[in-house]
């Protein structure tokens, strides 16, 4: 039934929005302002996808962000025009990375402190220096390209001049032409602290960081340019506040959410797009839709226009571009959530609340990473699986019932690098078990003391420990592949050249021709018209009544809404039909 709405549903809305995450909730609250009537259809029992908040633990009252865990691209233009109550965290200490008995710690209010730190490392100040000139960089990168996103999409020469002409060409190179691995390995001298940079780009992306596809490059541009600053901030209450407020804000709008709602077909017909979909008693439903906005992954569009024989024999905007791993989206991450009775013991004598605070980077040189990425490449666990660990409950323990936010307690949650879905196909459970002990292993290489010896027990006596794979998140929340950003990552701008629909390839759908590989989303483009609204905000498939509205967008990916917004604003420019 419609969630927390007893209207009965209509034969035919303006708006269906296929799926309620974050983006889908945004969509939806967007084109219900508009003035449009909104339906968004939701197969799970509750709304936020991979933005939300659990309790995981049996007995245990503590709201952890299960799988999605921090706010950067989430623009301060959608949190003021929707009036969302969003409080979001800025965390002192960046980064903290252990190395034998000592460490680097990144601290954003003393940069006296982070000089000497990096001069204990490397021995001198020659990469504290680097490391400044290259984030004032990306900052001034962050500062002028950040306000486009809500914008409708620039062609990539108005980039390429907006960032050359502001802040040289050679950050241009460095961001968008040459791999990271050559921009690093000529900036920074230590091995470390060039790890440490390049994980920006391997959040969520199975890539060797000197691939000419440049999709590590594009992962690294979205990570440092959210919100015109790059800070990865804390969102109180957990990242189901964020969706809760984003729900909330699409129901005061007007639209109509329903959950337990299968989106089984979607058939974009000449007047009015027909919506299949199962309820939660298993009846077969239909709705007629003015416009449909894919808030799900493109390849389940894919699938949903298949059905309806609407598929990739009609020209396809939603497979998986040229350069990809394997047939179609690939996730690469591990997710461990954790609950401990108190933070770990480490082997330096850094305050543990700066080290845990900010992002704790584990076996992350740029070595490691390599070696990680070529054992998982060769279908091995990697043997030192590189990770990342961050301490919600340092910056908000709103997410802890009282009598636990008055112990010691603290929840931690780790993200490990290079754990594709491949390695996890054939024998889930086991992979999963295997993958997880291999990088408890490597978190307790860094730590004076096990892990297991901190972590709380739940209500049964067993260890408060939840580990996701790939796989484990496509059964999920629909991500294929277990692909967090629901493919690889788009250049944020309009491409033009070699790239057309009908060049190489010919499939109809808009790919990046930088290195001659894909550059993540597709945008579909008619050579043959002026663009439309969907073609200028980026959301367009060969279907003019179907748009994309999720992280598959050209600039989606991590929790921002843009793709939602962005699907909304070609809606709104469209005359309603």
């Amino acid at each position: 039934m419609p969630d927390s709405l007893l209207d009965p549903l209509r034969a035919r809305y303006d708006v269906v929005v296929v799926g309620g995450g974050h983006n889908g909730l945004t969509a939806a609250a967007y084109a219900a302002r508009g003035g449009r009537s909104v339906l968004v259809l939701e197969r799970a029992d509750h709304v936020g996808g991979a933005a939300v908040s659990a309790r995981p633990f049996a007995g245990v009252d503590a709201r952890l962000s299960r799988y999605s865990y921090l706010v950067s691209l989430l623009p301060r233009r959608i949190v003021d025009e929707l009036g969302l109550p969003v409080r979001l965290v800025r965390r002192r200490w960046s980064s903290y990375t252990p190395v034998a008995d000592g460490g680097l710690l990144v601290d954003t209010q003393d940069d006296a402190a982070t000089r000497a730190s990096f001069r204990r490392l490397t021995g001198s100040d020659a990469d504290f220096e680097a490391w400044g000139r290259f984030y004032r960089m990306t900052a001034e990168v962050a500062r002028r390209l950040a306000p486009t996103l809500t914008e409708p999409l620039l062609p990539r020469s108005a980039v390429r001049h907006l960032v050359a002409d502001g802040v040289g060409d050679d950050a241009w190179r460095a961001l968008f032409e040459e791999p990271l691995g050559e921009v690093l390995r000529r900036t920074f001298a230590d091995d470390v602290v060039r790890g440490v940079a390049a994980t920006d780009g391997l959040i969520g992306t199975f890539a060797d960081v000197d691939e000419p596809s440049l999709r590590q490059n594009r992962c690294f541009l979205y990570h440092v340019i959210g919100n015109g600053t790059g800070d990865w901030d804390v969102p109180v209450g957990g990242m189901g506040a964020v969706s809760g407020a984003l729900r909330d804000a699409a129901v005061a709008a007007g639209a109509t959410i329903v959950t337990s709602a299968t989106v089984t077909a979607v058939d974009p017909g000449a007047v009015g797009a027909e919506v299949a979909w199962t309820d939660a008693d298993g009846r077969t439903r239909g709705v007629t839709a003015g416009h449909v906005l894919a808030g799900c992954a493109p390849a389940e569009l894919e699938r949903l226009l298949a059905v309806a024989g609407r598929g990739a024999a009609s020209g396809s905007a939603t497979a998986e571009p040229a350069g990809a791993a394997g047939s179609g989206p690939e996730g690469a991450q591990l997710k461990v959530n954790m609950l401990l009775s108190r933070l770990p013991r480490l082997r330096d004598d850094v305050d543990p609340v700066a080290a845990f605070s900010g992002t704790l980077h584990v076996n992350e040189s740029l070595t490691q990473l390599q070696d990680a990425y070529a054992q998982a490449a060769a279908g091995r666990i990697p043997d030192l699986p590189p990770s990342e660990i961050y301490c919600h409950t340092l910056s908000d323990r709103t997410i802890l019932g009282p009598e636990l936010a008055a112990t010691e307690a603290q929840t931690i949650t780790l993200f490990g690098l290079h754990m594709p879905a491949r390695l996890f196909r054939a024998d889930p459970d086991g992979a999963r078990e295997r993958a997880l002990r291999a990088t408890l292993a490597s978190l307790n290489t860094v730590l004076a003391e096990p892990i297991e010896d901190v972590l709380a027990l739940d209500a049964d006596g067993a260890p408060c420990l939840e580990v996701r794979t790939p796989v484990d998140l496509e059964g999920d929340v629909g991500l294929p592949g277990g692909h967090i950003f629901h493919r690889d990552l788009s250049w944020p701008f309009a491409e033009h050249g070699s790239d057309a629909p009908g060049a190489a390839g010919g499939t109809g759908a808009r790919h990046g021709a930088d290195g001659g590989a894909g550059s993540g989303a597709a945008t579909w483009v008619d050579p043959g018209s002026a663009p439309s609204a969907a073609e200028r905000w980026g959301v367009a498939t060969p279907h003019p009544r179907v748009l994309l509205a999720g992280a598959g967008a050209r600039r989606g990916g991590g929790v921002s809404g843009i793709p939602g917004r962005a699907a909304a604003m070609a809606v709104l420019e469209t005359r309603a039909g």
